[in-house]
């Protein structure tokens, strides 16, 4: 058995200029569209991009991986520099082998096709690390607001604030509905066997599914909250006009009586 390859996927930012990198790096890639470039640079050497802000290396030393980070900068949208990462090994055993153990991936061969597979599974658990930490962070800030509306009776976010933290859980939403591969493989599985045997296995080993669901479960507890908010929000609003119409009527009324006095 040959040594394994080490699979590295960084989070980098929090979206990529495909069409620019692409244009800039002047590589024919080995596959790309307008969500992902894909380079094999020989001897086990790959670097796949991804629009929603990951880069995933295969065989890189470290010095590499933070070259080819500062070539794309000039491409990063909201640039993260706390990086966030994963590693992963895969590696040739016998003829019909596929295992998953604790740090690694043993495959019968080794090709642009498995590593494509190998490498886009390692950047969709990244992806959803992201996720989870940015959909606990809305958690945390929800409970704050619910822990004050329990104390005080009174909610502490304005409507304008509240709108704007509600645009961000939908827009993480969507990020998540564009960007994770849960339910529909990608298209290279679609007719090789053991290609989607190998994506099958990635999606269990990295708990894709079960990850999945828990952002899923937070965002709809997040989204439930924000229901209520908004009703509060509402009630409140209302109730304000109503005590501005009964200050109008009054008015009404105080001028009548002063017009029929005079």
């Amino acid at each position: 058995m040959e040594n394994s390859i080490k699979l590295t996927a960084i989070l980098v930012a929090n979206q990529i200029d495909m069409k620019g990198l692409k244009s800039f790096l002047k590589i024919k890639p080995t596959s790309d569209s307008s969500t992902e470039l894909f380079y094999g640079l020989g001897e086990n050497r790959y670097q796949y991009y991804f629009n929603y802000g990951v880069i995933v290396f295969s065989g890189h030393l470290e010095d590499e991986l933070k070259q080819a980070v500062d070539t794309a900068q000039p491409f990063l949208k909201n640039p993260t520099y706390n990086w966030l990462r994963d590693e992963h090994k895969i590696s040739i055993g016998i003829a019909g082998e596929m295992k998953f153990e604790f740090d690694r991936v043993i495959v019968d061969h080794l090709d642009d096709k498995v590593f494509r597979i190998a490498m886009l599974n390692l950047a969709q658990s990244v992806a959803l690390d992201h996720y989870h930490e940015v959909s606990e962070n809305l958690l945390t800030e929800i409970k704050g607001f619910t822990n004050h509306l329990e104390q005080t009776g009174k909610l502490s976010i304005n409507r304008r604030n509240m709108l704007k933290f509600i645009g961000k859980a939908l827009n993480t939403q969507n990020e998540i509905a564009d960007n994770i591969y849960i339910f529909d493989g990608p298209e290279q599985v679609w007719d090789d066997e053991y290609l989607d045997s190998l994506h099958k296995g990635l999606m269990k080993y990295f708990d894709l599914r079960v990850r999945f669901s828990e952002i899923e479960y937070t965002l709809r507890i997040i989204e439930s909250n924000h229901s209520v908010f908004r009703e509060i929000s509402n009630q409140r609003q209302s109730n304000m006009l109503e005590w501005i119409i009964i200050f109008l009527i009054m008015v009404e009324v105080i001028n009548l009586i002063l017009s029929k006095l005079l």
